[in-house]
């Protein structure tokens, strides 16, 4: 029945079938915002009230739970641990990936094709089979429990899928342009710095917010890689508040609200760079 009158309005005009849609972004728009939802509110309960009231809005508020998850371990540790690596992480996966991208999609060379074709079949290797390779690696050169072997894997991982971004958006810049700049007596250094760079704002803060979004909020490897109590990254470091026989779930919705709020500042401040460089490229 239902099927039936949404095919009918899908089928028909005027305000039926923009009814239907705006229906649909709105139950799209809800699944989305919900577990947000539920993390915001479940932060401000107790745990019984959690228990008793598992969606509901908390009737008697209180900040014990993020009073206690900043004496409980680490969390400002944790916390800044996070933002080292992902600052460092995302600073050298741009530079690398901007450079990348800038040679496979401006400069010509034997083998460029298939180069870049190289670059983006890495994308679909899954992280999980290269963990065990990778931590034997790590511990002979003697860097686990060190940032630099996450900050490595993070780039290594991150690289393909941002040249791939970058080689698109660099290939909708008119090479007129360049070769202008090349007859004024730029450099191809100078071409990538002054020209290339400035003209994909855009894209380059898309590429920043998400892979900012993936590192803060990368688990596997960072519990693999960075094992001590005090190097732990802020996600890694909230499964510390999980017992083996109890969960305080209040608090670790609190921990990880906290966690929260740097990638929705992030993402607020590059919003309106980060829709157009969606769709950067995708008309030359």
């Amino acid at each position: 029945m239902i099927r039936n009158f949404l095919t009918r309005a899908l089928r028909g005009e005027g305000m039926a079938r923009r009814a239907v849609f705006q229906v649909l972004l709105l139950g799209i728009s809800l699944a989305t915002l919900f577990p947000i939802y539920f993390v915001v509110v479940s932060s401000f309960k107790s745990h019984k009230e959690y228990l008793y009231n598992l969606f509901g809005l908390p009737q008697a508020p209180t900040l014990e739970n993020f009073q206690q998850a900043l004496r409980q371990g680490h969390l400002l540790v944790w916390f800044g641990n996070s933002v080292v690596v992902t600052v460092i992480t995302v600073i050298v996966v741009t530079l690398l990936s901007s450079a990348a991208a800038f040679a496979t999609s401006k400069m010509q060379f034997k083998g460029r094709q298939a180069l870049l074709k190289v670059m983006v079949s890495l994308m679909i290797m899954p992280p999980v089979v290269m963990v065990i390779p990778l931590f034997i690696l790590m511990v002979r050169v003697q860097l686990i429990n060190n940032f630099t072997s996450v900050i490595l894997i993070y780039a290594g991982l991150l690289c393909p899928f941002s040249v791939y971004l970058l080689n698109s958006f660099f290939g909708s810049i008119h090479n007129e342009i360049l070769a202008a700049a090349a007859i004024d007596g730029c450099s191809t250094f100078q071409i990538f710095r002054y020209i290339i760079l400035p003209l994909s704002g855009p894209a380059i803060t898309t590429l920043v917010v998400v892979n900012g979004l993936w590192v803060w909020n990368e688990l596997m490897i960072s519990l693999i890689f960075l094992q001590g109590d005090e190097i732990r990254t802020l996600m890694a470091g909230l499964t510390q508040f999980q017992g083996r026989f109890t969960s305080n779930q209040p608090l670790i919705l609190a921990g990880a609200f906290l966690g929260m709020l740097p990638i929705m500042v992030l993402y607020l401040v590059g919003q309106r760079y980060f829709v157009r460089g969606l769709t950067a490229g995708a008309v030359k």
